[in-house]
């Protein structure tokens, strides 16, 4: 079958953004049957007075226009402002069994939670509950548990920051720091590997940094998918000059060219402006060994009088340094070359690029955090741009990209799993009771606490959980374990069809709605992914008389713990969250002085950022040059049958919220039941493109981690590596296959083997 006849996989030749950037808002409000509400609910997005995007967490200019939403982000508020509604006739007329047969774009689809919600076993539906009914039931399970540890506390990056603290404040009182996040299947590796290298696990950079760097180099992230208001930064400095190298294993288009929908030339005359100065496509996983090159050349040049590296900031400000480059003078250029799927020339253009460099900014996304030895790698991002003195100084740094829009926020005030002893001490003289100090469990341990039976009670503050998990077949089974599932949700998921032998589904408001309590109308906060932290306000009259803010909700499960003569005044905290604010400042007082004063400003502030001063909070007070450390060998490695696996979001959702089937940029269409495959790997299997394939988890003793019938589509990828949706292949994804020091999954390098169709025994 040649391309042409693939139904649904036919060549997208335009830029990203445009015209068709501007059809597929429309449609989306559309879909949401709320053109009217919709259009109105955009112009407030982003915006000073406004709520913050529910999308992803790239910060808001200080000079906003009439128009600061994206593509995506316009879906997610469609999504979210949808005149849809999940009420209690959708669960009368389907049980949940029915309901899993649905797909996860129908049952989100389905619209916004009305009512709180408890799961009937008898009739395997979820029946009506009042909020105090609820309350008391959920609160009389946790007091039940045999020890705080049975508990588990899940939090989405979407929560604000005064939600997620009134969370972590509720776990920790209750006795745990079992706080399993998002961050766990994201960023982790950022969170765990910087503060070594740089003393925080944040980014160093601000916006206007973009606008003085005269080189951008990017890797393992797609722009106009992920973090589309990216896209605008990018188009900036491109214009004005600045050189863009772009390191991914596959050619996004948003990468290579892009025309904003808010230029009227570009719109005019279907322009657009060139992204990418030179592209690069190493092989998947082959990054570490890439930023290895990068050093030894550029070290080499520095040997021959290139003066490539800053030899006064290293000295004043790192360690490290003569070890780093013992190493790297072991590594071979054929052994680079091999990992890296890159030619020493190439690598050596890049170092000679960089060595030129006045000031670079470094971005990496889940293309980067999402393997095995992701923590060591994103040191070795650290390693490249100190080695030329580049943070600490405008128009230079590191600058993790973030997925949710507060999930660097959520970590901020308290949602880890193993948090500082600062902190613990601090939430110890604020609140009067002495916090747990073992670590509790990342999203992976969590699973496997519920496979032992160790962890007998689930609350998610929203996400999906089970679905944005590795391996489903045995999360799954993990969550239908539970003795109670609690779920503060805006939508339904597939998730909350897992309830186990209890479970409720708690409607809260949305990021666009307003939030009235007691003392008036309510602004949250959020955090984003350069630290700057502002005031979010809805406009939109809540979807129903029904929901509660996730403060009050939280606050009213801790209520129910902790009994009416609890010492925090949780009802005064959810009616006015400038008390909640307040608190959040007397436990962090050098990240948020003056909370409530800071956010009435428009556009916000800034925490914080020691590496921005050069200040490194390490225990030597340096930064710090760390080896590569490789744990265990590859085990495909020489094994030509064995192919890596990355898995991908499509243009059409956001995390695991599926808008709709399309892939536009990518030329897939209506489906996503599709493996991009390079044409040799087919080629040497017997197969072509079109074909029906099969694909297995390579090493699995079990063999049930398999995905079948999916249809091969010829792309332009490093040979030796696939791709496919997530979380369509989150089954090839095993819970044991992941980041040995921040337990992230190893979503984008999978080892699996692929044939055609139905020759899977």
């Amino acid at each position: 079958m040649s391309k042409e006849e693939t139904p649904g996989v036919r060549p997208y030749k335009s830029p990203a953004g445009g015209w068709g950037a501007l059809k597929a808002v429309g449609q989306a409000l559309v879909d949401q049957a709320t053109v009217v509400e919709g259009g109105r609910t955009l112009l407030h997005a982003n915006q000073p007075d406004g709520f913050d995007c529910p999308g992803c967490a790239w910060p808001d200019p200080k000079h906003t226009s009439s128009f600061e939403f994206c593509e995506n982000g316009a879906k997610a508020v469609a999504w979210e402002a949808t005149s849809k509604r999940a009420t209690p006739e959708l669960f009368a007329a389907n049980t949940l069994a029915e309901l899993w047969t649905w797909s996860d774009h129908a049952l989100e689809d389905t619209g916004r939670l009305t009512e709180p919600m408890v799961y009937d076993r008898a009739s395997d539906r979820y029946l009506p509950v009042s909020w105090e009914t609820a309350f008391a039931q959920i609160g009389a399970e946790l007091r039940a548990l045999d020890h705080p540890d049975q508990a588990e506390f899940y939090a989405s990056g979407r929560a604000s920051n005064e939600a997620a603290f009134l969370y972590q404040l509720l776990g920790r009182k209750f006795g745990t720091n079992n706080f399993p996040d998002c961050s766990n299947m994201c960023h982790e590796p950022t969170s765990v590997g910087l503060p070594d290298s740089i003393g925080v696990g944040k980014g160093s950079v601000t916006l206007e940094d973009f606008d003085h760097a005269d080189l951008i180099l990017c890797f393992g992230h797609n722009p106009g998918t992920n973090h589309p208001r990216m896209m605008s930064t990018l188009r900036e400095a491109s214009r004005r000059g600045a050189t863009i190298l772009v390191f991914n294993p596959m050619r996004e288009r948003a990468l290579e060219r892009f025309a904003s929908p808010q230029d009227p030339v570009e719109m005019a005359t279907l322009s657009a402006t060139p992204i990418a100065s030179q592209y690069y496509q190493p092989r998947i996983k082959g990054d570490a060994a890439l930023v290895q090159g990068l050093m030894k050349a550029l070290i080499a040049l520095d040997g021959e009088g290139a003066g490539a590296l800053d030899h006064a900031f290293i000295a004043e400000h790192t360690q490290g340094y003569e070890a780093l480059v013992l190493q790297l003078a072991d590594l071979t250029w054929p052994d680079i070359e091999a990992r890296s799927g890159l030619s020493r020339s190439q690598i050596e253009e890049v170092a000679t690029i960089y060595a030129r460099s006045k000031a670079t900014i470094l971005c990496y996304g889940m293309g980067l955090t999402q393997h095995r030895n992701a923590t060591s790698t994103v040191q070795q991002l650290a390693n490249l741009l100190l080695l030329r003195g580049n943070i600490g100084r405008p128009g230079a740094g590191i600058c993790p990209l973030r997925g949710h829009s507060n999930v660097q926020g959520d970590r901020t005030v308290g949602v880890w799993e193993k948090p500082s002893e600062a902190f613990l001490e601090a939430m110890d003289r604020v609140f009067g009771f002495k916090s747990p100090r073992k670590h509790g469990h990342t999203v992976v341990e969590a699973i496997m606490a519920m496979e032992r039976g160790e962890a007998k009670t689930f609350i998610g503050l929203g996400g999906n959980f089970a679905v944005a998990a590795p391996d489903p077949a045995r999360s799954f089974a993990a969550m239908q374990k539970l003795e109670l599932s609690v779920h503060i949700a805006t939508k339904l998921n597939r998730t909350h069809l897992l309830p186990g032998r209890q479970g409720f589904l708690l409607p809260c408001l949305g990021r666009t709605e307003i939030d009235q309590q007691a003392s008036g109308r309510q602004a949250v906060t959020v955090e984003d992914s350069m630290s700057m932290v502002h005031a979010s306000r809805g406009l939109n009259p809540p979807a129903s008389p029904h929901l509660m803010s996730e403060p009050a909700i939280v606050a009213g499960i801790a209520k129910a713990v902790f009994g009416e003569d609890d010492t925090t005044d949780w009802a005064g905290l959810a009616a006015d969250y400038d008390r909640i604010r307040d608190l959040i400042e007397a436990v962090l007082p050098d990240q948020f002085a003056d909370y409530n004063q800071r956010i009435r400003v428009p556009g916000g502030f800034r925490l914080p950022v020691a590496p921005s001063e050069r200040v490194w909070k390490t225990p030597s007070g340096r930064a710090n040059l760390l080896a590569y450390v490789e744990v265990g060998e590859d085990a495909h490695a020489g094994d030509p049958s064995v192919l890596l696996l990355t898995t991908l979001r499509s243009h059409d959702q956001y995390n695991t919220t599926i808008y709709g089937n399309d892939d536009r940029y990518r030329g897939v269409f209506g489906r996503r039941d599709v493996v991009f495959v390079n044409p040799g790997d087919l080629a040497e299997r017997g197969l072509k493109d079109g074909d029906l394939i099969d694909l297995s988890a390579a090493f699995d003793p079990s063999g049930r981690r398999t995905l079948r019938g999916f249809t091969a589509v010829a792309r332009d990828i490093p040979k030796g590596g696939i791709a496919a949706y997530y979380p369509e292949a989150n089954g090839l994804i095993g819970l044991d296959d992941h980041d040995h020091r921040s337990g992230t999954p190893a979503y984008k390098s999978a080892p699996v083997r692929m044939c055609a169709a139905a020759d899977l025994p």
